[in-house]
């Protein structure tokens, strides 16, 4: 077979010769965007002579990357990733990718198509209206998700190359982190006092007092609660997924985990136990048993998001720093660390991966518990 290379504007070609075509008796050409450097048209060439050699077709021209992407690839990741990551893909896949990259044969997706549409998304890729751009953080998993999906073309001969190796998405530096918010011991002795009769009260004390995530709260069993041993295991979450509520296994294999409890926490949680099974009792028969520790009156699951903003409504009636359910978590962590609780102890509780990744995200605590590391060894070495 035989190829070679040209270049048209500022890109660089590899040209493969594929024979005359029978329909018409001129020569047939197939031109393959290796990018703006020579080198990489070049190694592309050999690339696809290999291929040919090796007894391969070079890759067909008649499926758009938006087929690909949504008729062959995402059907089979259905049964191979989680609920909400499959979502997560699906969603991203049909409302950016397919809109901006989609009409493009497979093959003949460029890095600089995908430069270009990353940046386009980085300053007008939000959908609500509102206009305005993604955050890196998304832009990049957006990436990270076409990459997948190009290297299972690339391994089962859909493609010669995975363009997205050579392109280059916004790198997470760029972002600035977003400032942790969490409040005092006492703001939040506050708030708990300003919900104490709430319904759902022992479900917010049980999230601050353990760090565990909405999901995990809300998924939380009662077959996963050792009130005499004082212990809450962490073994699933419940999740919404286009809309629709499911069980789902924690992220993480660190996710899974055991969790100390205090004694006022125990006490009430019994005590809800009793309001459960009240609840029960009045229903008339009509009570959804899910065996979940936190349930509407009726039984059935509580919607994340009605979590959440039952939680923001009760904020909203004090006077406190103005912080998220989730920053709850954050509060747990923090109040844990100026305490002086070892790092692993709360990466522990927190269910991350190792201590390293707790304190990079807590890293607006170390000042403070350095400036009293030092006070108190001058101290220990003046005695």
């Amino acid at each position: 077979m035989r190829g070679y290379i040209a270049k048209k504007g500022k890109q660089y070609y590899a040209i493969i010769y594929e024979g005359i075509d029978p329909a018409t008796g001129k020569e047939r050409r197939r031109w393959h965007p290796g990018g703006p450097r020579r080198a990489d048209a070049e190694k592309l060439l050999t690339e696809l002579v290999k291929r040919v050699n090796d007894g391969h077709t070079t890759p067909s021209d008649r499926i758009s990357l938006g087929e690909y992407l949504t008729e062959k690839w995402l059907p089979i990741q259905r049964a191979q990733l989680r609920p909400s990551t499959f979502d997560s893909y699906r969603r991203n896949i049909e409302n950016h990718v397919v809109p901006n990259l989609g009409r493009i044969p497979l093959h003949k997706l460029a890095p600089e198509d995908l430069d270009t549409f990353y940046a386009r998304l980085l300053t007008e890729g939000k959908l609500n209206g509102d206009g305005g751009g993604l955050s890196p953080k998304t832009v990049r998993y957006i990436h990270l998700t076409i990459n997948k999906a190009l290297k299972d073309a690339l391994r089962k001969g859909s493609v010669v190359r995975n363009v997205a190796e050579a392109a280059d998405p916004p790198k997470l530096s760029s972002q600035k982190r977003d400032e942790i918010k969490a409040w005092t011991a006492e703001e939040l002795r506050t708030f708990l006092d300003s919900i104490r009769d709430d319904r759902l009260y022992p479900a917010f004390h049980l999230s601050s007092h353990t760090g565990m995530r909405r999901g995990e709260i809300l998924g939380l069993r009662w077959s996963d609660v050792d009130l005499d041993g004082a212990l809450v295991s962490v073994r699933q979450a419940l999740i919404s997924v286009a809309y629709e509520m499911q069980i789902s296994d924690v992220k993480t294999s660190y996710g899974r985990r055991v969790i100390d409890i205090d004694e006022g926490t125990v006490a009430i949680i019994r005590r809800w136990r009793k309001t459960q099974a009240e609840e029960r009792l009045a229903s008339g028969g009509r009570y959804q048993d899910t065996g979940l520790v936190f349930g509407r009156a009726d039984g059935g699951w509580i919607q994340p998001d009605l979590f959440s903003q039952t939680f923001d409504r009760a904020v909203a009636k004090t006077n406190l720093p103005e912080v998220t359910l989730h920053d709850l978590r954050h509060t747990h962590a923090t109040l844990l660390l100026k305490a002086g609780v070892p790092v692993k102890v709360v990466s522990e509780r927190l269910g991350h991966s190792n201590p390293g990744f707790t304190m990079s995200v807590y890293q607006h605590v170390i000042p403070g518990m350095q400036a009293e590391a030092a006070a108190l060894f001058a101290e220990q070495v003046r005695e």
